[in-house]
């Protein structure tokens, strides 16, 4: 039997296959240097993505040894083009360590 292989990019999953439901709300994880700057940096990125972020929504979370500021954004997921570019620039941003 012949059982077809899973698209090895996510963004060729077909809508109706996806797990998320557009649009909806989506936590991400970024992980970034406990400086002044970084929460309003990151506010401003998830603004760019979604024009009803509100900033006072963020979750902040200090490292155990006081060096690093983990935050939880939350944003209204409206496509997965939206998210995986949201990603990627997260990503690519100076002050950021990891997202998830």
């Amino acid at each position: 039997m012949n059982t077809p292989k899973p698209p090895s990019n996510p963004a060729d999953i077909p809508p109706e296959q996806s797990l998320i439901k557009y649009p909806s709300l989506f936590p991400i994880k970024v992980l970034g240097p406990k400086v002044e700057g970084f929460e309003a940096a990151i506010a401003h990125v998830a603004s760019q993505f979604d024009p009803t972020f509100d900033p006072a929504t963020i979750a902040k979370k200090d490292s155990s040894g006081g060096n690093y500021l983990g935050l939880t954004i939350t944003i209204t997921a409206t496509s997965r083009e939206q998210l995986d570019e949201l990603y990627r620039t997260l990503s690519t941003h100076p002050m950021v360590k990891w997202v998830m």
